[in-house]
Order: structure tokens, then C-alpha cells, then sequence
């Protein structure tokens, strides 16, 4: 009910007012959501989902919508990413990562997997309107672009880059409500 409601919310595009909102149950639906979609498409697909979410996370005022949209833009992100490497890989186990913590006056949000990373050169780019790597027709390049708007709006920010274990790492750090 709660995944058919979300996905209704994002279709209309509703926003709503900035309100106290629990981010690790965002974490959880979203990228629970995600995966259903990406199963949808993909049935054979397998990936390990690691939900390491502090527990003692402050709500932090934010308009869940938007917040709820970036987390599912990057996950769903990284599931096509590792469903790629999966195609030329077969014997690789994909694996997400999304973590939440609190560091100083603000909240993080860490998205990692464990597939090819971000190239160098695009790393730059990869914020910008209609970028994408993604094949002609099947991506907008609109998704990350928004998502940096959204976390920037939020007094937040929003980082790209590659972990030192391998795969692409996001992390975004929204400022805890005073």
C-alpha cells in the first residue's frame, strides 16, 4: 500500500511543506522500492542490500517528497549500474550500501556500490542537465541534476565520487532542523 501510494506521489509530483521527517524510513522504503522496480524488469537480478542506518538519526525538517525522490534517483542509479556490470560479469555479486549518520550540524546519507564507479572524466559532469551514460531513450540525465536542485534548496549538499573500495559513492548531507 505505502509503495503504491509513494509511487502515485511521485507521479503527480506533489510537493509538499517542509515538515520533521525521518530519514532512515526513507532510506528503507526507497531503496526497498527501488529494488522492486528494478526486479520488475530484471527477474534474475540479485543484489545484496546493506541498510545501515543509525537509529538515534534526528527527523530533520525537509519536504519528504523531494528527499524521498532524490534517494530513489540515486539508488536506482546505482541498481542499473550494478545490473551492467552483472551482464558482463556473471560471476560478480553486486552489493548496495546506504548508511545515514550524523556529522556535526548535519545529517548524511552515504549510497555506495560496489560496481564499475564513476569515471574520472564525468565525475564533474554528472550533476549537470541531460548528462547521462545511459543508453539513448533510457535516461533523461535529468535525475542526478534535480536531485543536486533538491539537496541545495534543502541548505544541503549532494557529492559524487568513487569509494576507495571500488563503486560509486553519493553522499548527501542535509543541515539538522535548529
Amino acid at each position: 500500500n505505502s509503495i503504491v501510494t509513494k509511487m502515485l506521489e511521485h507521479s503527480r509530483g506533489e510537493i509538499g511543506e517542509k515538515q520533521f521527517t525521518d530519514i532512515n524510513r526513507l532510506c528503507r522504503e526507497d531503496t526497498n522500492l527501488a529494488y522492486k522496480a528494478i526486479l520488475m524488469s530484471n527477474p534474475g537480478f540479485n543484489c545484496e542490500i546493506q541498510l545501515e542506518l543509525n537509529e538515534s538519526l534526528p527527523k530533520v525538517m525537509a519536504v519528504a517528497q523531494e528527499i524521498s525522490r532524490v534517494i530513489l534517483n540515486i539508488v536506482n542509479n546505482c541498481f542499473h549500474a550494478l545490473l551492467e556490470h552483472k551482464k558482463k560479469a556473471p560471476e560478480y555479486s553486486p552489493n548496495l550500501i546506504v548508511k545515514t549518520s550524523v556529522s556535526g550540524k548535519f545529517i548524511s546519507i552515504s549510497i555506495r556500490d560496489n560496481g564499475t564507479g564513476i569515471k574520472p572524466e564525468i565525475t564533474e559532469k554528472i550533476f549537470h542537465p541531460f548528462f547521462t551514460t545511459k543508453p539513448s531513450g533510457e535516461g533523461t540525465g535529468l535525475g542526478l541534476s534535480i536531485s543536486y536542485d533538491i539537496i541545495k534548496a534543502h541548505g544541503g549538499n549532494i557529492m559524487a565520487g568513487n569509494n576507495v573500495d571500488g563503486g560509486a559513492e553519493f553522499v548527501i548531507t542535509i543541515p539538522l532542523s535548529s
